[in-house]
């Protein structure tokens, strides 16, 4: 008998007819033994997630299915187990934590009747006896105040406290298995660095084997012993985490290698030494509660944006980073008049923005211009590409012919064929959308650019074509650009300043190198020292391929 907890083998997973590939997972065999982490990554439509889904009995049938193969559990073929037997292994012996908690949690449930309902399921325990053991394991996973978790609803948590209790459940009743599909995608540095070290902690404990789903290799270089790298729903290369981090052979992972960002920060480009946006004593309050119509009840005020000051010189990528919630995208939306701000100036060469109403603010509309987050959420799905991106100069007086001419130029520009003019959002990729609007941002020939974590939910590969493409488009067009994000690794590739934001307030500002080597704030010092992989350089991998 072997010793691993799992073994699949040769496994296929269907896909519905007319999709582009007949299987979404092909012949893959994987292994899985006590106390191992094994790091399966890829780009999305690997297979990596359905995989997983297929250990746990969770794809959905019958469209998706396995169709041959074997899930060697211990002694049973997961594959040919009844229903029933699936139900009681979930939980108990394998459990799974997902990507999205707030998707997998109950919104009407609380988090402790939610953790209960596994007792129930699987054990004998009486109520007073699983409420103390969701509170025990609500201190195990390091929340705040356990015994007021328990009584409280997903949306009152924040999306790493959201997070700890998903674990907290899926470890409730000591599984053999731990599969964590992209548990820290949405996370911020230092909950992510929180996370993985928990995860590691409880697995040891435990002797858990643990399949992590993932496409951070700084994760990966973390926390791997061994990595399995999938393409197409084919496993390409599988080894230790040393070989396949520092000496990859298969093209594939060779390329995926490559277009992670270094931490270490490239050399500052020369400046002008005018600036073109000036923000200065900067406030946003968003208040909240205080009854309706603000009668009783305390009303709740969160200062995003606190006395900013920030200044971006002319042909400079200005950086803001920091975790959710400490102001930056407010900031952004500030700058770009979505939102207002309470006080403060907006000077863009030499006018302030913020006084201006909607008629006085359209002919500067066109000289700053926001790339958003979500390229999927901020396009008109009922709108065909080409009048997305034409809308604009439509709007500021260009005849449409022209705003035509201009809208193909664009497309082609960002790296779409013509065919695309008459195409939909929905029938483009992610990387494909956020070129789209990319597009559109620069359609009314900005001069300052605004971009809101655009690469945040892209593929690694996807993400380095698209800062690659703001980098071009930046140098052609004579652009300055803010760009906000949550990964130091983009911001050392991208940003020739950076400032950094905590609850509304600006701690420090510097030359991306000087704040990289030399940070002075003790918040910088600690998410720098939470960024995943420190001790791995891409750069050096891919160079000695």
């Amino acid at each position: 008998m072997s010793d691993n907890l799992l073994e699949i083998r040769n496994l296929h997973v269907t896909l519905p007819q007319g999709s582009e590939r007949p299987y979404a997972v092909e012949a893959v065999d994987l292994d899985l033994a006590p106390n191992e982490v094994l790091c399966v990554v890829g780009e999305s439509g690997s297979g990596k997630s359905l995989t997983a889904r297929a250990v746990m009995g969770l794809l959905p049938q019958p469209h998706v299915r396995v169709e041959s193969g074997t899930i060697q559990f211990v002694k049973e073929d997961l594959v040919k187990v009844s229903e029933s037997r699936l139900r009681a292994i979930r939980g108990s012996e394998i459990s799974m934590i997902f990507q999205e908690p707030m998707t997998a949690l109950n919104p009407v449930m609380t988090i402790g009747s939610q953790i209960d309902e596994v007792f129930r399921f699987h054990t004998g325990l009486k109520r007073r006896e699983r409420r103390d053991r969701a509170v025990g394991l609500f201190n195990d996973v390091h929340l705040p105040q356990p015994g007021q978790i328990v009584d409280s609803y997903p949306h009152e948590l924040s999306g790493g406290q959201r997070q700890r209790a998903m674990i907290a459940m899926a470890l409730a009743l000591g599984p053999k298995i731990l599969i964590a599909d992209e548990p820290t995608t949405a996370l911020d540095v230092t909950t992510q660095a929180q996370i993985l070290r928990l995860i590691k902690e409880l697995q040891s404990e435990q002797n858990t084997g643990v399949l992590f789903i993932t496409h951070d290799f700084g994760v990966v270089a973390d926390i791997a012993d061994r990595v399995a790298v999938m393409q197409h729903g084919r496993l390409v290369e599988a080894g230790p985490a040393d070989r396949i981090l520092n000496a990859p052979e298969h093209p594939y992972t060779q390329s995926l290698i490559a277009a992670v960002p270094s931490l270490i920060p490239r050399p500052p480009r020369h400046q002008s030494a005018k600036p073109i946006l000036s923000v200065k004593g900067l406030n946003k309050v968003y208040r909240s509660g205080g009854g309706f119509l603000g009668l009783g009840g305390k009303e709740r005020l969160v200062h995003a944006a606190n006395n900013v000051e920030l200044e971006l010189q002319r042909g400079e990528t200005l950086g803001i980073v920091g975790e959710s919630g400490s102001g930056k995208s407010t900031v952004a939306r500030c700058i770009v008049r979505l939102n207002d701000a309470e006080s403060g100036e907006i000077l863009l060469d030499g006018v302030d923005l913020r006084p201006l109403g909607r008629a006085a603010m359209r002919p500067h509309r066109a000289k700053i211009q926001m790339v958003f987050q979500d390229p999927f959420a901020s396009l008109n799905p009922r709108t065909k590409v080409g009048k997305i991106i034409a809308q604009g100069p439509i709007l500021q007086g260009a005849a449409p012919s022209e705003a035509e001419l201009r809208a193909r130029e664009l497309l082609s520009i960002v790296g779409l064929d013509e065919r695309a003019y008459d195409r939909f959002p929905h029938e483009f990729s992610g990387g494909q959308r956020q070129r789209i609007g990319v597009a559109r941002a620069l359609a009314l020939d900005p001069e300052v650019l605004v971009a809101d974590e655009p690469v945040s939910a892209l593929d690694v590969s996807i993400q380095a074509q698209i800062l690659e493409l703001l980098d071009e488009i930046r140098e052609r067009m004579s652009l300055s650009m803010i760009f906000i994000t949550h990964d130091l690794r983009v911001a050392a590739q991208v940003c020739d300043r950076i400032a950094v934001m905590r609850n509304g307030l600006v701690v420090e500002t510097g030359v991306t190198t000087e704040l990289f080597a030399r940070p002075k704030h003790a918040y910088t010092k600690e998410l720098l020292a939470a960024v995943p992989g420190q001790q791995w350089n891409p750069s050096k991998a891919a160079a000695a391929v």
